[in-house]
């Protein structure tokens, strides 16, 4: 290479300025939930449900198998849009009207996308702003699985709190 190579920015996700009302994101890494995933999200929340991970006792239910618990379904969700929605959050400030519209199993693949609801500044912190929008999860079929508001609280492109913990490299060239 004999030019200096260019420093193109990465994403850097999006600021209160950049959401717009009527807006949708359409959040872009799918996630198969896998058993493993659904038996130790199960532990980890102490839910003693038998449903969601004892093969046996699924098989005698109306869906024939275990069902992935709904909190590993709704943190699966909130993470997927983490990319479009808050890498520059703040704080989240609530999740108001979840729904489980429809059963997942171990080996779906769930999506999520989002639609902006409201966008408005911030009264008690300038440099932020708040949002909220309404995000629906969709599985391999493209049925809606899950559902939820989401309002939450995100910084400026001048936010003077914004946060770079990214080192230089202590050897700057390539070579």
């Amino acid at each position: 290479m004999s030019e200096q190579p260019r420093e193109v920015a990465g994403w850097r996700g999006r600021f209160f300025e950049d959401f717009t009302e009527g807006d949708v994101y359409r959040h872009p890494l799918g996630r198969t939930v896998t058993q493993e995933d659904n038996t130790w999200f199960t532990l980890l929340t102490m839910n003693t449900s038998e449903l969601h991970f004892n093969v046996e006792y699924g098989k005698q239910t109306e869906f024939g198998r275990p069902l992935v618990v709904s909190p590993l379904t709704l943190a699966i969700a909130s993470g997927q849009s983490v990319t479009d929605l808050t890498q520059n959050g703040v704080a989240n400030l609530g999740w108001d009207e979840v729904r489980m519209t429809h059963p997942v199993f171990a080996g779906d693949t769930l999506w999520s996308e989002s639609l902006v609801l409201q966008v408005r500044a911030s009264g008690s912190r300038p440099q932020a702003g708040v949002v909220t929008v309404k995000t629906r999860t969709l599985n391999q079929d493209g049925v809606e699985v899950c559902s939820f508001k989401r309002t939450f609280l995100v910084h400026r492109k001048d936010s003077p709190h914004l946060i770079d913990p990214r080192p230089e490299p202590v050897k700057p060239d390539w070579s």
